[in-house]
């Protein structure tokens, strides 16, 4: 008897939310173990093609810690679209005034390049500090420290 691999569309597969607490954390292996979650990875009901993750409340953005010399050296490249405007800026501003952009950028990379890509950064929600106005959907909280095969 042959056994045929199941795939599940989006509205087949119940979406929890999942509360990550970024103090202290590596920006990559955090930005990492948050894409496996958003797409769904831990799941046993994973579909490379379909929405099958969980929704990512991610607090104290400002509080990531970067490895090596990168608050210093690391650059972000914005081109406004006109003729010499190159912009650029370190990640110590960003630090300082949009820590979520620095954590956004980083778990877009690392998403599928496709439609799906947009779709899952939605269900993303950076916060700063640690407040966050998502307690009515009762997130359970996790270590991303570990690996995310032990959240599921």
């Amino acid at each position: 008897m042959e056994r045929q691999t199941q795939s599940f569309a989006t509205g087949q597969v119940s979406r929890d939310w999942v509360l990550v607490d970024l103090e202290g954390v590596v920006l990559g292996r955090a930005a990492s173990r948050i894409a496996d979650i958003l797409r769904g990875k831990h799941k046993p009901q994973y579909t490379p093609h379909a929405d099958v993750g969980d929704f990512v409340v991610v607090i104290n953005a400002s509080k990531l810690v970067l490895t090596g010399k990168k608050m210093t050296d690391k650059i972000y490249y914005h081109h406004t679209g006109y003729i010499g405007h190159l912009k650029e800026r370190h990640v110590s501003n960003y630090i300082d005034s949009n820590p979520e952009f620095i954590l956004r950028h980083a778990v877009k990379g690392m998403l599928p390049k496709n439609k799906l890509s947009s779709q899952l950064l939605r269900k993303m929600k950076v916060y700063p500090g640690a407040k966050h106005p998502h307690e009515a959907q009762n997130p359970k909280k996790i270590n991303i420290m570990k690996k995310v095969q032990e959240v599921a």
